[in-house]
């Protein structure tokens, strides 16, 4: 499914990245856009060529930014989606999504 594909994609790609730094890999026919911060937080943005990168990584910026203000430190290595809650993504998106002309 789209969404295993998502996450497993995401996962390798952040495991290969090195702490502080960004990058941007093509996989199929979409640009996965990753960023890790130097403590070890870490978000992938999964789009496809015609959204642009600068837009990408400052919109990873602020969800690790904000999500690491919200979440606390010691729940990032053994939290996901189901236990820790982090509504602002939706915002984050809604406000970050390419409306079609």
């Amino acid at each position: 499914s789209v969404q295993e594909f998502m996450a497993f994609t995401s996962q390798l790609i952040v495991e290969r990245s090195a702490l502080g730094s960004r990058a941007s890999v093509k996989e199929q026919e979409h640009l996965c856009h990753v960023c890790v911060r130097n403590d070890g937080l870490a978000a992938v943005l999964i789009a496809d060529d015609e959204y642009p990168p600068r837009v990408c990584f400052t919109l990873l910026d602020k969800v690790l930014d904000e999500f690491s203000r919200q979440v606390s430190k010691s729940d990032w290595p053994s939290g996901s989606p189901a236990t820790i809650g982090y509504a602002a993504l939706d915002g984050f998106l809604s406000k970050y999504q390419v409306q079609p002309p």
